[in-house]
């Protein structure tokens, strides 16, 4: 059975009609309905870690992956108390130099400065059930660097986030949906079990574990096209 793995980004009022990429920008009640239309629908809510057995056809049952890129502030705000409202949990992919900083990858295509979660958000974000994963050290364009600097920014961010947390990092996340087969096997030389993309779709058995595709929800999705992009992808 062919799983949504959901992907958003902040979780937060939209900024003005000018701003670039507002379309990432959910608010936080439109969250909390989409999180009611996976309750109605019979769909448990999952980290990566946990969907994965699903996505492999290990295990049978209706689930959705939760994925949030680049560890803002105001998932840990706003969607958190909605995950653990639900009984869902989630994945959280980090960017780890700015662990407790914000998103200084984005100021030069002129989106808001947004802060990201602290060391200690992040510990209680892990010790309530959600995984973290890694999003690289610096939210990079991996195709477009030497391979070593590739491995260290795949590799190095696993190491620090386990150290940081005293557990095991299993799930990355491609910065941009940016990679190539080099990457997904830099990607599992490092120690991770999957890997998720920007190429659409749901999850099914057949597909890479390491080049996993997603479902980005967006601002202005209705319920009704959130639901259609969990049951159709």
């Amino acid at each position: 059975m062919a799983v949504p793995i959901l992907a958003y980004h902040q979780i937060a009022v939209p900024p003005s009609r000018k701003a670039p990429f507002r379309s990432m920008v959910v608010h936080p009640e439109a969250f909390h309905r989409q999180m009611e239309w996976l309750k109605r629908l019979g769909i448990q809510g999952l980290s990566l870690r946990e969907a994965l057995p699903y996505i492999t056809g290990a295990k049978a049952g209706k689930v959705a992956a939760i994925t949030f890129d680049d560890s803002y502030l105001n998932v840990y705000e706003n969607a958190l108390p909605v995950l653990q409202e639900f009984g869902f949990t989630a994945t959280n992919f980090v960017v780890v130099n700015q662990i407790g900083g914000g998103n200084t990858w984005d100021a030069p295509l002129g989106v808001a400065p947004a802060p990201c979660m602290s060391i200690e958000q992040l510990r209680r974000w892990s010790s309530l059930g959600h995984e973290v994963g890694s999003h690289t050290l610096d939210h990079v364009h991996l195709p477009q660097l030497p391979m070593e600097e590739a491995r260290r920014q795949i590799s190095h961010s696993r190491g620090l986030l386990e150290d940081l947390l005293d557990e095991g990092v299993s799930s990355f996340c491609f910065p941009y949906g940016d990679e190539t087969p080099l990457d997904r096997v830099l990607t599992y030389e490092a120690g991770y079990n999957a890997a998720t993309t920007t190429r659409r779709g749901r999850a099914r058995p057949s597909d890479d574990p390491f080049g996993l595709p997603r479902v980005t929800v967006r601002r202005n999705d209705s319920w009704l096209h959130f639901v259609r992009k969990c049951v159709f992808g």
